[in-house]
């Protein structure tokens, strides 16, 4: 592997997590004139060079970025050596429905080193899209939406003669590559590591760290800074049906906007265009009904996205309100962004 690293990153000096009073209203959801729920949060846009273009609440506040990572996860497996094309190259950073193209996906990957989803260590699960969940009869490992992540260490492994059998464990040389990713990008030394959902290390950044690493990453689509972050964009664009699924948050921004979109668990979502401008979002309460109203509104903000197009995401993904089965209400801008597209 090469090594990339052009300046030494240094942590934060003021390590502290998101909380209540670092917190802005970023959305209401009203039924029948009243307001039900208020869902607040904190959000940064950054562009190209890194700048902090606009705040909502503590953008310096530190928070796991769960599946908001894998697009730097995909990048160390890149970079290690493994070719991925295609669809094969978005699985690495999906979370993906577990639909059956996706289901092909995971497989042919696997193939490629004769290995079977017994040798995932990401934990069995049932499928998020609805119809293949339903045909299901048991959790799966290729079924967890970190499966095709799960499956491109493996492909790291085997290029590189690594254990595939502790892929996962944060001393790993994989695991380690990741870090290092991830410090490059942010700009931020990692000093804290947990244990992510599907078991791999998730890495803690701040919010405006995360975001200036999407940057980078959705630039590179169009400038080839890193021509290995632009293939993973590029492929992106070109299958956003393998990142999330049909019909899907992630997958419907991406078609709609030509952006990188991916969400995170416990309510983190990262936006970048391929201009370099990007959002991260972190909705305190954990919920991700939010994230994409609030993200897609803030790069409206700043001339990055058009809003009729913003519109057309919204309409297709945000969740109705319904009573007796017929739209009385619906999800808003909160306080803290009001003021941000006005």
């Amino acid at each position: 592997m090469n090594d990339h690293h052009h300046a030494i990153p240094t942590p934060p000096a003021d390590r502290h997590p998101l909380d209540v009073a670092g917190s802005v209203e970023l959305a209401v959801v009203e039924r029948s004139g009243l307001a039900e729920s208020r869902h607040i949060g904190a959000a940064v846009v950054v562009d190209a060079e890194g700048r902090v273009l606009r705040t909502a609440g503590d953008a310096g506040a530190t928070i796991y970025p769960r599946s908001c990572l894998k697009p730097f996860q995909a990048l160390t497996v890149l970079r290690s050596g493994v070719r991925l094309e295609g669809p094969q190259a978005v699985l690495a950073m999906a979370s993906h429905a577990a639909t059956p193209a996706h289901q092909r996906v995971v497989t042919d990957m696997l193939d490629r080193i004769g290995a079977t989803e017994d040798d995932l260590l990401c934990p069995p699960d049932w499928p998020f899209d609805r119809e293949t969940a339903r045909r299901a009869t048991a959790k799966r490992r290729l079924f967890m939406n970190c499966s095709g992540k799960h499956a491109s260490f493996l492909l790291a492994c085997a290029e590189n003669g690594w254990d595939p059998k502790r892929y996962d464990d944060r001393d790993h040389p994989l695991q380690q590559a990741a870090r290092d990713t991830v410090a490059e990008y942010t700009g931020e030394a990692i000093d804290h590591a947990g244990v992510d959902g599907c078991g791999a290390p998730v890495f803690a950044t701040t919010l405006t760290g995360l975001a200036r690493g999407i940057a980078r990453l959705a630039a590179s689509a169009t400038t080839d800074a890193d021509p290995l972050a632009g293939h993973l964009v590029r492929a992106v664009l070109q299958d956003p049906w393998a990142l999330d699924g049909e019909g899907r948050a992630n997958t419907v921004t991406i078609e709609e906007l030509g952006v990188v979109a991916k969400l995170g668990a416990e309510g983190v979502l990262v936006v970048g265009t391929t201009d370099g401008v990007a959002v991260a979002v972190k909705v305190l309460d954990g919920s991700i009904r939010p994230a994409t109203l609030a993200a897609l509104h803030l790069l409206v903000a700043e001339g990055a996205v058009a809003q009729d197009a913003v519109d057309r995401v919204l309409t297709r993904t945000t969740e109705s309100v319904l009573g007796g089965g017929v739209p009385v209400g619906g999800l808003r801008l909160g306080s803290g962004l009001v003021p941000a597209t006005t």
